[in-house]
């Protein structure tokens, strides 16, 4: 799966001369480290001090979730790409130019939702039009008249509600979801969008790691301790693009079905190792699907189109340069 290794068993992850070698069940499984960026570890592995010091000499990031397949936290290396000079111009732009910046995600995410829903209405999905005219017709004006960033919050936190009220026209009766819920989710629905939303999260703590910015400032998310909120802000854009069409392809294709590929307890319902399996695969997939850069001229995938978003709050941050995230429409 390119860059990304995934680890989905229970065993013990360890150097073998100049490899990792993932022991489980008595049996080696090696896994070469050039090319290797992240390992995602979605069971118990055990590691040591001296597997540490080796993926530290080779820059890769060890992600880990916990028993309900949320994120838990990040082996991180000693970052090589500091910036004293970005830094501080990042914590300005965090002072001086907050809301800007996050209007820009905000209104990001309205046009990307506005794009996932209007493939549904050409395809006589006819009832999202009335969130699709919402957003064409108020959101923007929303957005702009937010004073500050509660307001802009609530704005985003109506936006995605509208959204999730329209999976019933989009999705079959058992994937329909009363209500987002989140620790743990409680249907599989839920279950899907808490995955793939921690899958992007990590990957984009990955991206943010290979650039000269700091992941603990942030703009529309507060920035606080124990998470990497630029991450949960530089996602939020690309979550219709990645997460939601990878869910609603994988349930109306029937590839992931509630009989087979769910684990439903008293409070709580995850995907079985099956279905994380299946998903993890349409995940990478969706992330190495090409789309075609109307300015560069050239094809990139969507891990680059992240990394890309990564650079131009640079520019912004350096250059007072115009912010405008991704847009599925554009392709950039």
């Amino acid at each position: 799966m390119g860059s990304t290794r995934y680890i989905t068993s229970m065993g013990e992850l360890t150097r073998k001369d100049n490899s990792l070698c993932f022991r489980k069940d008595g049996k080696n499984v090696y896994i070469p480290v050039e090319n290797t960026k992240e390992i995602y570890c979605f069971n118990e592995v055990s590691i040591n001090t001296k597997l540490l010091d080796f993926i530290s000499s080779n820059n890769i990031i060890l992600h880990f979730f916990n028993y309900y397949e949320g994120y838990s936290g990040s082996y991180y290396p000693q970052n090589q790409y500091n910036s004293g000079k970005l830094l501080v111009k990042q914590v300005q732009a965090y002072t001086d130019k907050r809301l800007e910046i996050a209007k820009s995600i905000v209104f990001g995410i309205g046009e990307n939702i506005l794009e996932v829903l209007y493939h549904y209405y050409k395809h006589d999905k006819k009832e999202v039009k009335q969130t699709i005219d919402w957003i064409r017709a108020d959101f923007a004006k929303v957005v702009d008249n937010s004073g500050d960033i509660k307001q802009l919050m609530a704005a985003e936190g109506e936006l995605w509600q509208r959204f999730y009220g329209d999976f019933k026209y989009i999705l079959p009766e058992d994937f329909i979801m009363n209500k987002r819920v989140k620790r743990p989710p409680d249907n599989p629905i839920n279950a899907l969008i808490s995955f793939g939303n921690s899958l992007l999260y990590t990957k984009t703590i990955s991206i943010i790691y290979r650039t000269h910015l700091d992941q603990r400032i942030s703009f529309l998310h507060e920035p606080s301790e124990g998470r990497f909120s630029l991450s949960l802000d530089l996602s939020e854009v690309f979550k219709p693009a990645i997460v939601y069409r990878t869910i609603f392809d994988l349930v109306n294709n029937k590839r992931l079905q509630v009989s087979k590929h769910f684990d439903k307890k008293v409070n709580y319902c995850l995907l079985n190792e099956d279905g994380r399996n299946i998903f993890i695969s349409a995940f990478e997939e969706r992330m190495e699907s090409i789309l075609v850069h109307p300015k560069l001229k050239r094809k990139i995938t969507y891990r680059t189109a992240i990394k890309l978003d990564c650079y131009k709050l640079i520019k912004f941050i350096l250059e007072g340069k115009e912010f405008i995230p991704f847009s599925i429409k554009d392709g950039m």
